[in-house]
């Protein structure tokens, strides 16, 4: 989480309509565009910690012989959005030794 009282100052450059795109955002916000970037980088990492994290897990998971087949993926994926959303499917192909 963004924290003010921490923060440290740090400056990038952004091309003139990306600085007008977060500039608009901030003024939708109510916040300043520096509040804005910062949340938006939190996020960027926190989805790149997430994402690293679940490549290592399969990686973890495809080392040991565990797969998930695409049968699988496919029902679990079809059923977002629905009544009956399944969870995460598990392993269901195993390597032969």
């Amino acid at each position: 989480m963004y924290r003010l009282a921490m923060s440290a100052p740090f400056s990038l450059r952004l091309d003139s309509e990306l600085k007008a795109r977060l500039e608009a955002e901030a003024r939708n916000q109510d916040r300043s565009a520096s509040h804005v970037a910062a949340k938006a980088i939190e996020m960027f990492l926190d989805a790149q910690d997430a994402k690293r994290l679940a490549i290592e897990r399969a990686l973890e998971q495809a080392d040991a012989g565990a797969f998930v087949s695409a049968d699988a993926v496919h029902r679990w994926m079809n059923s977002w959005d629905s009544d009956q959303e399944l969870p995460e499917p598990q392993p269901d192909r195993l390597k032969e030794p």
